[in-house]
C-alpha cells in the first residue's frame, strides 16, 4: 500500500458543489495518480454506491486499480463479479482535483447524502470519505462510541493489532 489519508476536516460546499479536497490529503491523491505529473490535475474515484450507503468513498487511482485487479479475478459472468462491478466500476465517478485544490460534487450526489453548507472529510487508509457533517456524527462517531464503550477504560486500541481477527 502506498501513502495513507490522515485526518479529518469539515469544509464548505458551494453552490456549485465545489468542496476543496483537505490539504493533508492532496499529496496522497497526487502520489497515488500513475498518471500525475506537473501541470497536471490529479485524479481519483468517488464511489457513491446504493441506497444503503450514506457517504462518498474516494479512492486514489492506485487503491482503485487494486480493486478493479481484484474484481477481474473473479470469473466473468458470476454473480459476485457482476455485483462487485455494478458497485465500485458502475456507481463511481472518476474526477479531478482543480488547481485550487477543490473537485465538484454534482447535484446527484449531494443530494444522495443531503449536504448543502459542509461536507465532513475523513481518512480511512488508503481512501477517505465524504459524510454530511451531521450523519457522520450521528451514525459513525456513534458506532465507535459505542463499541469503545465495551472495553475497559484503559484498554488500549493498539492491543487488537496483536490479534488475527482485530477483536
Amino acid at each position: 500500500m502506498g501513502r495513507i489519508f490522515r485526518g479529518e476536516n469539515t469544509v464548505k460546499v458551494d453552490a456549485k458543489g465545489r468542496v476543496s479536497i483537505p490539504a493533508l490529503f492532496r499529496p496522497v491523491i497526487q502520489d497515488s495518480d500513475p498518471n500525475w505529473s506537473a501541470g497536471k490535475q490529479p485524479e481519483l474515484i468517488i464511489v457513491y454506491g446504493d441506497h444503503r450507503r450514506d457517504f462518498l468513498e474516494c479512492f486514489t487511482i492506485e487503491a482503485m486499480q487494486e480493486v478493479d485487479e481484484k474484481i477481474a479475478r473473479l470469473p466473468r459472468g458470476s454473480k459476485p463479479r457482476r455485483l462487485l462491478e455494478h458497485m465500485f466500476q458502475g456507481q463511481s465517478l472518476p474526477t479531478s482535483v482543480d488547481d485550487t485544490g477543490r473537485i465538484v460534487l454534482p447535484a446527484k450526489l449531494r443530494k444522495k447524502l443531503d449536504l448543502e453548507d459542509e461536507a465532513f472529510f475523513i481518512a480511512a487508509g488508503d481512501t477517505f470519505q465524504i459524510w454530511k457533517p451531521e450523519t457522520y456524527q450521528a451514525k459513525r462517531l456513534a458506532d465507535v462510541t459505542e463499541w469503545l464503550d465495551e472495553f475497559p477504560e484503559d484498554f488500549d486500541p493498539l492491543t487488537l493489532l496483536d490479534t488475527p481477527d482485530g477483536g
